[in-house]
């Protein structure tokens, strides 16, 4: 207890600077516009204009993001409220949101480094480890894509309850009113559950987490804290409504039944791993959308992305039952990535924040390693460190600044990314620049040349350089596959008018 007051000014200095470092990271983040699925959820998305409906999100492939997300929507028909469709008060939330779960972060490692297990090597040195945990965690430009990507706030705020439960079990048994810190964890595994839902994934890690931490055995800790288990358990229940409001297979972008892709999407997610942790220590070229992915051969494309994964997840099922520590960590990337690894998805086979909680077990791990091999003296190195993430963050978010920037750096970095040559070229004729779209959609037809959206746009912007022929060729292509797309239907109308307006003048 004669530790309490100077730790507490400590903890209360140490935040100060988080918030601080968190700001100058991200403050040429407030001016990011909407964009990709920003568009559906937030102007397009009819529910967040009143705080009564956007307990009530849309369905549908519209709406992915938000589909079954009832607290996610409601943070958006917030911000909505307070700022309509300018951007500034989303960052601001966003950011926020962010700085609390860091927060939380540094809190619950905090009290981990002082618990039995591991009070001997890091007691004294638990707030200063913890801080630089946090403060990495914090700025790494991985997290960029759950914090300036606004509508991604499903992940960081998922991310912020998911924490907060953990952090709530913990005082629980540690505080001598532990009912109070119990309605805590549970209420945040709550909202958790009406947020995102990886937080199925919670009553797993905090069962794990009481083995490891404080009860020593499974058994142990089901016979001490039975009822605080089944308490967390018992939000799956909510969180299995929510997924059933929007089908069951969030509105189908899960194919539950379709055998052969569970296996392709499961031989796609070693190359997604194994990027994730590459990004983590060597965070470039990081990716605004990778791509649809098909599952490569086994053991030609696929077995050198697998190996690295293989032999970590089996070093993990060793080191629970060897050093429960070690393998606790493991069990938290791997736990946290499993649902969206594991369940086949047509869409967003690498997707950058799904990293943003499992990157606290990777820097824990490192930085408790470093220290027990160097000590204290790497704390400057971390400190060096953290600047450079926080540089790396600044220039990460520039390319958030408009479409033309975020597509053009996409394309440039994932050239065989159809969607992403689409995407740029809307963006450049929305500019006024059609000739350079046309490449993008000519480059896109060439990529998938039954991608119906790309004939399309490619007419479009044809028409409009007065290359009538080729456009109407284009929307001819689509009526083939969609013989009663109506806005296509019109373009060709179009197209055909102003030719013929063409040929007719003198």
């Amino acid at each position: 207890m004669g530790q309490a007051t100077p730790g507490t000014g400590w903890i209360v200095l140490g935040s100060v600077v988080m918030a601080g470092a968190a700001l100058v990271a991200y403050a040429n983040s407030f001016h990011v516009p909407f964009v990709f699925d920003d568009l559906a959820s937030i102007p397009g998305n009819a529910t967040i204009r009143s705080l009564g409906q956007a307990w009530w999100p849309p369905k549908g492939q519209g709406a992915l993001t938000v589909a079954g997300r009832p607290l996610l929507n409601f943070t958006l028909g917030v911000n909505y409220a307070l700022s309509g469709l300018e951007v500034e008060s989303y960052h601001a939330l966003n950011l926020a949101i962010h700085f609390l779960a860091g927060l939380t972060l540094f809190g619950l490692v905090r009290r981990t480094l002082g618990r039995p297990p591991l009070a001997a090597r890091f007691g004294d040195q638990a707030p200063l480890l913890a801080w630089v945990i946090a403060v990495l965690w914090m700025l790494h430009p991985l997290q960029t894509e759950a914090v300036t990507y606004i509508v991604q706030r499903a992940e960081s705020l998922m991310g912020l309850f998911f924490l907060l439960t953990m952090y709530g079990f913990v005082r629980s048994v540690e505080s001598p009113r532990p009912l109070l810190w119990q309605s805590v964890s549970v209420l945040a595994c709550l909202l958790g559950a009406a947020t995102k839902e990886i937080t199925i994934m919670v009553p797993i890690i905090v069962m794990l987490y009481d083995r490891t931490f404080v009860s020593g055995s499974f058994r142990d800790a089901w016979r001490r804290h039975r009822w605080r288990h089944l308490s967390l358990l018992a939000t799956w229940v909510p969180l299995f409504v929510f997924v059933a409001s929007t089908g069951g297979n969030r509105s189908g972008i899960f194919h539950l039944s379709d055998g052969a892709m569970w296996v392709g999407h499961g031989l796609t997610q070693f190359e997604a791993v194994t990027r994730y942790l590459g990004l983590t220590f060597w965070p470039h070229p990081q990716v605004f959308e990778y791509g649809e992915m098909t599952a490569p051969p086994l053991l030609g494309a696929t077995l050198p992305w697998a190996l690295p994964v293989l032999v970590l997840a089996l070093a993990t099922l060793v080191a629970l039952w060897r050093w429960p520590v070690a393998g606790f960590l493991g069990a938290w990337f791997f736990g946290i990535l499993a649902p969206t690894c594991l369940l086949p998805a047509t869409l967003q086979i690498i997707v950058e924040h799904r990293i943003y909680l499992p990157l606290a077990a990777i820097i824990s791990l490192v930085v408790t390693g470093a220290y027990l091999l160097a000590g204290r003296r790497i704390i400057v190195a971390f400190l060096v460190l953290a600047v450079g993430e926080g540089w790396l963050t600044v220039r990460r978010n520039e390319i958030y600044r408009d479409e033309l920037s975020l597509w053009g750096d996409t394309v440039a970095k994932r050239p065989e990314n159809d969607h992403a040559r689409i995407n740029f070229g809307l963006a450049l004729a929305k500019a006024e620049r059609p000739a350079e779209a046309a490449v993008q959609f000519a480059e896109a037809v060439r990529l998938r040349p039954d991608s119906l959206l790309a004939h399309n746009n490619l007419g479009n912007v044809l028409m409009i350089a007065g290359r009538f022929d080729e456009a109407i060729a284009q929307y001819e292509l689509v009526l083939r596959g969609r013989p009663n797309e109506r806005g296509v239907l019109q373009n060709l109308e179009m197209a055909r008018a102003m030719r013929q307006r063409s040929l007719q003048r003198p």
